[in-house]
């Protein structure tokens, strides 16, 4: 039964647009799943576990070149059990193998990742990208196949211990040894971020150049709450590069996934759901410090994006988009020079290349990848244009692209759901909502709210993944504490009960199912998931903030409002089992020290109970970046828990302004409120 089992591809019927991808591969590929692993004991035959995901570009160049190959095929079927992954879909699996990469071969991984695994999962080989042929310095995948299989065949005891050493060094990742709260890490990330910052071209270390939002925004807190005008430069240099640099799509919105030079010029032209949720929110803090419009206008820009190209019927957000369009990298997006000529006027031309650089020889392979080089005013004096004028032929030439891109074949979308970086986009979303003033913005952020509630919550228990009308996979650590943190930002832009009602249930099952209750922190999994060979409690920042990270400041905030010392009591008790970690690797956890700050000195809370006054009340005091506080405006007919239910209007409107544990006396009177505002900061 088991060889049987082995002698198809069963990709065809996985949801996934990853597995999808593969499902004509040659190789007789299975999905994760209890039969293939059954299989694989039973025959006693080692694992090959290619994990990538959608819009991997390296994911498709080894598809392309290894595994529609027959011959390579048919070594894999031979030797192999051959497991694809959704990264997306199963990070469990990815953060566990992505960590064991780094144990066996003392450096970093990426996407894609080739696992070699004994038949009970166990890591004894593992690389990345390997190419079809002897190349770049690397072996063929044909001689590694073969390699791995004679190994594996004359020395499996060999390949079990290198599995071991593999699980006793994952179990030694997991944080011990609990410390009190220190604060001197808050001032250790600055200065290391002072360190590493990239003076002249904006952001921080060298290429390939990724967003860091969460270091932008714990730079405008330091900006924000100690003066810090240092740190303010460098979150403001940062965004400054992000939106007029070569990462932000200047014709569509929105933001590709990193560059690959140090000077903001070449994207990779993927784009990720989880770097603009966190890359709005960023927008916004930076606009709240400094009133820049620029940042209005990418934000803006990015949201319609996400409303064009990203967006369900129903409300969600999918998940990325493709580097790729017809096997070429960036196409999508890329232009050649006569290309442009053919759809622009004179004027337009000349406008949009003074402006955006344009050459025949271009930036990007022969082609141009737009970016503004020039200031528009510089570009209007030399076209004997007025600035105005310049602008409007900027926007007209900038439309006519983009009418004409919206005709070429588009790159691939994967349109799952995920729960997680929907989490993230409710934050990014009602964060915007609030700064800028636009109903709009949480308008989508309830609206995804929304979905997830109906179509990934079954009132019990969460999942993380939703595609063709189908939600699966048990929910992750990220999957509720992002979702928790959104939901309590959401609740700050536009009070719903149910909005509470969820963050209430997802906090509880935080506590449940995913604390560590005698050591502290949160593990990746619920103690009823699928076991594998480590559970990982994670406290790192990636590409992500760390699920410790954001279930911390979740809890904090949550609790905080309702008054439930055991949200606090959880959220304290892992940053004292992080606190050795953070010390000794502080720009490594940026969301773990943000909410350490948090704790250590909570935000003020400011509850007012009104109507369309009380909205008033609250824009009034939060105009400006305070990172200190948390404003929720609850209308007088809202269902609420004790004690909240106790702060009850009495008056055309009632505020109550809490610190931790002290609370002041009702307030009714705008200027008393003004000045209990200008003492709590």
């Amino acid at each position: 039964m088991a060889a049987e089992a082995l002698q198809t591809n069963r990709l065809g019927d996985c949801a996934s647009p990853y597995l999808q991808q593969h499902a004509d591969n040659p190789v007789h590929w299975q999905p994760w799943d209890e039969a293939a692993l059954t299989a694989a004991r039973e025959l006693e035959r080692p694992i090959l576990l290619s994990i990538g995901y959608s819009a991997c570009h390296w994911c498709h160049v080894m598809a392309h070149e290894s595994f529609e190959d027959p011959a390579i095929a048919k070594l894999i079927n031979e030797h192999f059990v051959a497991l694809k992954v959704d990264r997306e879909e199963r990070p469990d699996l990815d953060q566990i193998y992505q960590l064991s990469h780094q144990l066996l071969n003392r450096r970093g991984g990426g996407w894609p990742l080739t696992v070699f695994l004994t038949p009970d999962q166990k890591p004894f080989f593992i690389a990345t990208y390997f190419p079809n042929e002897a190349k770049f310095g690397m072996p063929g995948f044909d001689e590694v196949l073969e390699k791995v299989a004679a190994f594996y065949r004359d020395n499996s005891e060999s390949a079990v211990h290198n599995g071991d050493v593999a699980i006793a060094g994952l179990d030694r990742l997991n944080p011990s040894g609990a410390e009190p709260l220190d604060r001197q890490v808050v001032g250790r990330l600055r200065g290391d971020l002072e360190g590493d910052c990239d003076r002249t071209n904006g952001g921080w270390g060298g290429a390939p150049k990724f967003p860091h939002a969460g270091e932008i925004r714990f730079c405008l807190r330091r900006a924000a709450l100690d003066g810090d005008t240092g740190a303010g430069n460098m979150a403001h240099q940062s965004l400054r590069a992000l939106t007029d640099g070569g990462l932000y799509d200047h014709l569509g919105g929105g933001f590709f996934r990193y560059c690959v030079d140090a000077d903001w010029t070449i994207p990779h032209f993927e784009k990720m759901l989880y770097d603009n949720a966190q890359l709005l929110a960023a927008l916004a803090d930076g606009y709240a410090h400094s009133g820049n419009e620029a940042l209005r206008t990418a934000t803006a820009e990015t949201v319609a994006w996400l409303e064009r190209e990203m967006r369900h019927s129903q409300g969600g957000f999918y998940a990325t988009l493709d580097a790729d369009s017809q096997g070429v990298e960036g196409g999508y997006y890329i232009w050649r020079y006569d290309d442009v000529a053919e759809l622009l006027d004179a004027t337009e031309l000349a406008v949009a290349e003074g402006v955006f650089g344009l050459t025949r020889t271009g930036n990007f392979h022969g082609t141009n990848h737009l970016q503004p080089l020039r200031p528009l005013a510089e570009v209007a004096e030399e076209a004997d244009l007025d600035p105005d004028r310049a602008g409007e032929v900027l926007e007209a030439a900038r439309g006519k692209l983009l009418e004409a891109r919206a005709g070429r074949p588009f790159v691939g979308r994967d349109d799952k759901v995920l729960t997680a970086w929907n989490g993230l986009m409710i934050t990014g979303l009602a964060r915007a909502a609030r700064v800028f003033g636009e109903a709009r913005y949480a308008d989508l952020a309830a609206g995804a709210s929304d979905f997830l509630r109906d179509h990934l919550w079954d009132g019990e228990r969460l999942r993380a993944v939703y595609k063709d009308g189908a939600a699966y996979q048990s929910g992750y650590l990220e999957d509720h504490a992002y979702l928790l943190a959104g939901l309590t930002e959401l609740l700050q832009s536009r009070w719903r009960d149910a909005d509470l009602g969820l963050a209430r249930a997802l906090a509880d099952n935080l506590l449940d199912y995913f604390e560590d209750g005698q050591e502290g922190g949160f593990f990746m999994t619920a103690d009823d998931q699928e076991a594998l060979i480590h559970r990982p409690k994670p406290g790192m920042d990636q590409s992500l903030p760390s699920g410790n990270g954001a279930a911390v400041r979740g809890l904090l905030d949550l609790g905080h409002l309702l008054g439930e010392p055991r949200y606090l009591e959880a959220a304290e008790h892992a940053l004292r089992l992080l606190m050795p970690e953070m010390k000794a690797h502080p720009g490594a956890f940026v969301a773990l020290i943000t909410g350490l700050e948090e704790a250590l000195e909570p935000p003020t809370l400011i509850t007012l109970r009104g109507g369309e006054a009380a909205r008033h009340w609250a824009d009034a005091a939060q105009q400006g970046l305070y990172p200190d506080r948390r404003i929720f405006v609850i209308p007088d007919e809202a269902e609420l828990p004790e004690p909240l239910a106790a702060r009850t209007n009495r008056h055309e409107v009632t505020a109550y302004l809490c610190r931790g544990t002290e609370c002041s006396v009702p307030i009714t009177d705008k200027a008393a409120f003004e000045s209990a505002l200008a003492e709590s900061s």
